[in-house]
């Protein structure tokens, strides 16, 4: 009898102990979640954790320990490949996968590999040393050869941060057309009108949802979309340096430049500063993700909360969850929608009403 069936005489250990199926129809939980009470796991509810507590105790189940460790989680190797250039992102996402690794008692093998050049090669090593899942974080996270390359190894993936993740894989992401929507509308609230926009890497479809946000706030007030107001970026630094450079030579420059990323939302502060604009004063400039690098520049910036930390904790959990269910025919929820927020600093304020002072 697997583990989780319902026949209590036959799913039984010998002797008549009860078993964690028997524990668990007693709950009403599945065997993964009295499995999480019994080690301790801290993302289980209270009022699950006593039900799971009051069926051991009126069972007196005790686990066995030679079971705990032929299924026990420490057997469970995941890799995570990254490939990102924002050092914040990917900061933020490896603390949080590390944590939620430690806290599932899994292996985590992280690897980093250069996206169009050995990424194919670094998951076929994964695969051929017996990997049980993957995460995937952005730029990989829509990396097509990749995804696969895994699906046809029957290996389970978890995409992180995706605009428009496939129905076919796990996901966790955020709502990335709301989130730049609920940015651009505050902005205008603020008084803006002439709104500069730097665009994601025009690979990964989260950069497309951000600008049609953008879009779709300026449309509600009526405000024409202006293409010289749109300039491209690839989510890193440099990149955000060449973009706003472009947005304030224009003759009509913008008063507000909301950027794709924290990165580039700091290398546009940067290039006001060394133009003498005063951020806000002259310029407002927001950015999205809310890294730490968000308020080791001044001004701090406003900025989009994306739990960055928290998806990646949530995608271990997910990938963990689904191979362990797999095992006893269970099925995880594929997609998760974690929420974003609005977190305002220094970094924005109203237009200004007099001529800029511009200092050389």
């Amino acid at each position: 009898m697997e583990p989780g069936q319902t026949n209590t005489r036959t799913s039984r250990r010998a002797g008549g102990a009860p078993t964690i199926g028997d524990v668990a129809k007693r709950a009403g939980v599945s065997p993964m979640t009295v499995s999480r009470v019994i080690n301790g796991e801290s993302n289980v509810r209270p009022a699950t954790r006593d039900a799971v507590n009051a069926a051991i105790s009126a069972m007196n189940y005790a686990p066995n320990p030679a079971a705990r460790s032929l299924a026990g989680a420490g057997q469970t190797r995941i890799g995570l490949l990254y490939s990102n250039p924002s050092a914040g992102f990917l900061s933020e996402f490896l603390l949080g996968s590390l944590d939620q690794a430690a806290r599932s008692d899994v292996q985590i093998i992280v690897e980093k590999c250069e996206l169009g050049e050995h990424e194919i090669e670094v998951t076929k090593h994964l695969i051929d040393g017996g990997i049980d899942g993957i995460v995937l974080p952005p730029p990989l996270c829509e990396a097509e050869a990749v995804l696969e390359l895994l699906a046809a190894a029957r290996v389970p993936t978890v995409t992180v941060a995706s605009g428009c993740p496939s129905k076919n894989v796990l996901a966790i992401r955020i709502d990335d057309r709301t989130a730049a929507l609920t940015m651009t509308r505050h902005i205008i609230a603020l008084g803006h009108r002439r709104i500069g926009f730097i665009t994601g890497n025009p690979n990964l479809s989260a950069s497309a949802q951000r600008l049609e946000g953008y879009g779709a706030a300026l449309e509600e007030v009526g405000v024409e979309i202006d293409p010289d107001l749109i300039t491209h970026g690839l989510y890193t630094y440099r990149s955000g340096l060449d973009a706003a450079e472009q947005l304030l030579d224009l003759e009509e420059a913008p008063t507000a430049i909301f950027a794709s990323n924290d990165d580039m939302a700091a290398a546009t502060v940067a290039v006001a500063h060394r133009r003498g604009l005063d951020v806000p004063g002259d310029l407002t400039v927001c950015g999205f993700d809310d890294t730490t690098l968000s308020t080791a520049i001044w001004p701090e910036l406003t900025t989009i909360h994306q739990p960055i930390a928290d998806m990646s904790r949530a995608a271990v959990e997910l990938l963990v969850s689904t191979i362990r269910q797999s095992k006893g025919g269970g099925r995880a929820e594929p997609h998760r929608l974690l929420d974003f927020t609005l977190i305002r600093r220094q970094s924005d304020a109203a237009p200004r009403r007099r001529p800029a002072v511009r200092r050389t």
